[in-house]
């Protein structure tokens, strides 16, 4: 799996994408019309046995450097589906922007359903 890398005088510093995911998973849940990270028929399945859903969320670096993710939301019932999109890409942003100083060049979400509570 490829791993972000930077180099300090003491060595390399590597952020592997499962930490990415896993930053933008937590950002997105924080908002409070987010129900959970969706998925496919098989992160839903390694959901149930205690696994992250952090397959669901697709990340990839370009050769620049730069971070594009696609992260498939579940929003709750009853909240405006375009607000909550905008503010899990915003907070999602400024997540992995204050936590691993990597450019992020997209941030796409993608409403797989509605829940309620």
């Amino acid at each position: 799996m490829h791993k972000e890398e930077s180099r300090t005088d003491l060595g390399n510093i590597r952020i592997h994408k499962n930490v990415i995911a896993s930053i933008a998973s937590i950002a997105a849940v924080e908002i409070e019309g987010v129900k959970r990270i969706g998925g496919d028929f098989r992160s839903g399945l390694l959901e149930l046995i205690g696994k992250k859903a952090l397959l669901a969320i697709k990340v990839d670096i370009d050769k620049n450097d730069e971070i594009r993710l696609e992260v498939p939301l579940v929003i709750r019932y009853g909240f405006n589906i375009p607000d909550m999109a905008n503010k899990a890409q915003e907070n999602i942003r400024n997540a992995l922007e204050k936590m691993t100083n990597l450019s992020i060049k997209y941030i796409n979400i993608n409403v797989q359903g509605i829940e309620r509570g």
